[in-house]
Parts: C-alpha cells; sequence; structure tokens
C-alpha cells in the first residue's frame, strides 16, 4: 500500500491527508455503503472528511459511519447560514447529526461579495463560529468561495478571522491562483473544491497530480461516493513531478473544455431574467456527472431564475471573458431539468 502523504492545513495545525474525502457524492447511495466508504478512508489513511448542512443525508450518513472511529479522522462542515442565530442552530444540528461533540473545521458555505459585511459584521454568522470555538463546539473557522473577487476580498479584508478558504482549483479553473498563493502567505489553509472539475475531468490521477503541483493547494477533497473511487484517489503518487507530455495533455484538456465549460467567474452577471447563469450549470453537471438527479433537481427548483427563462439576448455572452456559448448552454440545461 502507498505511503500516504500529509500536511499541514495553514496555521490550524491541523494534519490532513493531502488527497481527502469530499462529501456531495455519499448521499446517493445508503448508509452501508457510507461504513465502507470510512472503513477504506481508514484503511488508507484518508483523515479528512468534508461535508455540509446542504448535502441532504451526508452528515447523517457519516455520523453514523464514525461512531467508535471519530478521532482518527479530521472532521470539516459547512453552513449556508449568515447570520448568527442561523449559524449557531446549524452547528448545533451538524453536532446532532455527526454525532460528536466536536466538529474540527466548520466553513461559512459559499460567501459571495454581497454576504460578506452581514456575515462577518455584528449578529453574523462568523459571530456565532467564534463563540462556538471558544465553547470547544468547533476548532477552526473557513469560508468557501466560488468567485475569485470574492476569493481576494476574503484573504485580504477577512484574512485575520478565518484559518482556510476552499476555493475551485483543477486543470482548466486556475483563476485563483494568485490569489490562493497569497492566502497560504498569510498562513491561511487552502483547500481545492471541484479537484474534477465536477466530473468533467476523466484522468483523475492526472487531475490529482495537477493540483498537488500547483504550490498554492494544502489539500483537495475529490468526491467519493464508493470504496472503488477511494482506493483509486488513495493509489495517486503525488510526488512524481508532471512531464512535459502531461503538461502538454493538461493544455490539451483546457482546449477541449475551454469553449463549453463554465468557470463560474462570475463576469456574465447580472442577468436581465434573473438568472444565476453559473449556478444553473452548476447544477447540470451535478445531474449528469454525478448521478446526482433529484438532489440537483431540487437545487435547481429552489434557484430564482431557470436556464428556460432565457430570452437569448446576448448579453451575458458580451461579457464572457471564456466567450462562452452560454445561450445554447443553458438551451441543454433546459433540455435536462425540463424548463
Amino acid at each position: 500500500m502507498k505511503e500516504m502523504t500529509y500536511v499541514t492545513l495553514g496555521k490550524t495545525g491541523l494534519r490532513p491527508a493531502a488527497v481527502s474525502f469530499g462529501g456531495i457524492p455519499i448521499q446517493r447511495a445508503d448508509g452501508a455503503n457510507t461504513v465502507a466508504v470510512v472503513d477504506k478512508l481508514e484503511e488508507y489513511g484518508i483523515n479528512y472528511i468534508d461535508t455540509a448542512r446542504g448535502y441532504t443525508v451526508s452528515e447523517e450518513y457519516l455520523g453514523a459511519a464514525l461512531e467508535g472511529r471519530r478521532d482518527k479522522f479530521i472532521l470539516a462542515t459547512k453552513s449556508m447560514e449568515r447570520t448568527a442565530q442561523g449559524m449557531a442552530r446549524d452547528v448545533d444540528i451538524s453536532l446532532k447529526n455527526l454525532r460528536t461533540d466536536y466538529i474540527d473545521l466548520y466553513q461559512i458555505h459559499n460567501l459571495p461579495e454581497k454576504d460578506m459585511e452581514t456575515a462577518f459584521g455584528p449578529g453574523g454568522a462568523w459571530e456565532a463560529l467564534d463563540q462556538a470555538r471558544q465553547a470547544g463546539k468547533i476548532g477552526h473557522i473557513g469560508v468557501t468561495a466560488h468567485n475569485v473577487d470574492a476569493l481576494g476580498r476574503l484573504v485580504e479584508e477577512y484574512g485575520d478571522k478565518i484559518e482556510t478558504v476552499m476555493f475551485p482549483y483543477n486543470i482548466v479553473e486556475t483563476q485563483g491562483h494568485h490569489v490562493l498563493a497569497k492566502a497560504r502567505e498569510k498562513g491561511i489553509g487552502t483547500i481545492a473544491m471541484k479537484p474534477l472539475a465536477g466530473g468533467n475531468l476523466d484522468d483523475w490521477e492526472l487531475a490529482l497530480r495537477f493540483i498537488a503541483a500547483s504550490g498554492v493547494i494544502d489539500i483537495s477533497i475529490p468526491g467519493m461516493g464508493c470504496v472503488e473511487e477511494v482506493e483509486r484517489n488513495a493509489a495517486v503518487d503525488l510526488s512524481a513531478p508532471l512531464t512535459e507530455e502531461e503538461l502538454a495533455k493538461c493544455d490539451a484538456i483546457r482546449r477541449e473544455l475551454g469553449s463549453q465549460f463554465c468557470r463560474r467567474c462570475g463576469y456574465c452577471a447580472p442577468c436581465p431574467q434573473g438568472i444565476d447563469i453559473p449556478a444553473n450549470f452548476l447544477m447540470a453537471n451535478y445531474a449528469r456527472k454525478y448521478g446526482l438527479g433529484d438532489w440537483a433537481r431540487t437545487r435547481y427548483e429552489a434557484l430564482k431564475g431557470h436556464a428556460g427563462d432565457c430570452v437569448k439576448c446576448g448579453t451575458c455572452e458580451g461579457r464572457c471573458p471564456y466567450e462562452l456559448p452560454i445561450r445554447s448552454m443553458l438551451e441543454r440545461v433546459a433540455e435536462v431539468f425540463g424548463h
């Protein structure tokens, strides 16, 4: 068995495996599968588990699977709440679901710029997390984001309040590279979400090695919904440098996906019809790639604007720095969900 690589997650002092566990896909099976997955995580030494309040039954499944071995894992979860009252409630729910009296890392989930003053201000989510930390309910505080401008503001303005940031980083999404480098300079731990670009990257070994070689990421958290995915990810040798041939392959992947791949930079906003374009693409990708049709549909229906609402004005395409054919891409999203 390959020896697992461990890293220090910024100023938290936590020592997670460099390739760790993302909890989105675990919900698509059942509790017995989750136990088998956690058994395999323990066997291979993958000791960091990421989940979220928003991942339906993921916390509950993992909580049951962790009973009797909680101390062998670093446990991270997150909440979309922005107020202190809501966040305090969610921390307690997470503790109950995960069947533990402490959570190593609690994160403010998917925080856009417009919500930052609320989340970090008086009566905001950060205040509740700080109180939970003082009470011993959580160990550390982090934030996740999808927009590079939001990430930059988090690092520059709130870097003294957070210990980790989670951001998309993969072969085709490197837009946060310079900000993540600044985060590491400040001692903020960096976590790569979407290491396989939401399932768009088929060469998982190259994808994980690319991230490890980036110099700006501490750990990546590919989603693992079955034992086979754990075994596959655990076997990757992160120490081998990328060859010229592999770097050329990365360039080819970018060219292949570049014309049809949303990087969630947000420059297309605002849509005159109120469509959150990146969110629409993301939900369709979850349905297509992760086998989470019902979960993705529920979240798609909750969006204020849907792909079928597009009037094809083209405003978004004029703003997109990647010149994506957004109107035709939205048509395909509408086909997935029926409107």
